[in-house]
């Protein structure tokens, strides 16, 4: 199945060859969307992880897997005679052209502030002419985004409509009081684990606390996501030098005390 360099032909054939019924792949041939989905989501993620890392051949490579998802949706659409790859970059070729009007169309460029809201009024009247009525200014936000970054697109938002902390000061004000209402849930659910109300008024807290954290990051102007893959980059980073402490001096860390695990947590922090 050859083809010439970066061409797309070969990977809409190979993807056909895998779903047909005649000889193809077992594995492929049982997907569907919703089974493909979080591959799609976890490959997206990776091509983040490539960019973070700074690694190029692994961008070339991730960026490739996100493109196969594409292929593999659009040819399971086809196969229902819903639509075909070319439909999705007909689609989104459009889409491009329809919400740059400041480059294809003639339209005063402004700034970018002023494209943001140009963006988002061409979406509302995308979203208009397709019968969404929904009047909020939270409509077209998906529940199919990771919560995080939901959590963002809703703050940011509303701050549209001038609902907003006025700056990161009370936001950090309100952390500390979501922090302190955690601490009475988990109170309470230590007196009465079984207690099932109060494991539920936990969770919503926490929910609390985690949005409000959210919200600082955007009053920041940090991405939440990329500040937690850096958190959870560094946790890694430090728990293996942690590891590698332990073994150097010939202990495993599940054979210590906590007292113990902690001071190679230190360590490791001094040198990572």
């Amino acid at each position: 199945m050859s083809g010439t360099p970066g061409d797309i032909q070969r990977l809409l054939a190979i993807m056909a060859r895998l779903r047909s019924p005649d000889g193809g792949c077992p594995w492929d041939l049982a997907q569907d969307f919703s089974t493909i989905a979080p591959y799609t989501i976890e490959e997206a993620y990776e091509v983040a992880d490539a960019i973070d890392r700074g690694d190029m051949a692994s961008l070339r490579d991730e960026l490739g897997d996100l493109l196969l998802q594409v292929v593999f949706h659009a040819r399971m659409a086809e196969e229902q005679s819903a639509f075909a790859f070319g439909d999705v970059v007909d689609a989104i070729c459009d889409k491009m052209v329809r919400r740059h009007p400041h480059v294809f169309g003639g339209a005063d460029a402004g700034d970018p502030q002023a494209q943001s809201g140009q963006w988002e009024a061409i979406k509302r009247a995308e979203r208009a002419a397709a019968g969404e009525t929904d009047p909020s200014a939270l409509a077209g936000i998906s529940r199919g985004l990771p919560e995080w970054q939901r959590a963002v697109k809703l703050q940011a938002r509303a701050a549209r409509v001038g609902f907003d902390w006025p700056g990161p000061a009370p936001v950090i004000d309100k952390l500390h009081e979501e922090i302190d209402e955690v601490r009475v849930e988990f109170d309470a659910v230590a007196a009465d684990p079984e207690d099932a109300q109060a494991r539920a008024r936990l969770q919503d807290e926490l929910g609390d606390l985690l949005f409000v954290a959210a919200n600082l990051t955007r009053h920041a102007r940090v991405d939440v996501g990329a500040a937690l893959r850096g958190a959870n980059h560094k946790f890694e980073r430090r728990f293996r030098a942690m590891e590698a402490m332990a073994q150097a001096e010939g202990v495993r860390l599940q054979d210590l005390p906590l007292e113990a695990q902690d001071r190679y947590w230190h360590r490791a922090k001094a040198v990572t």
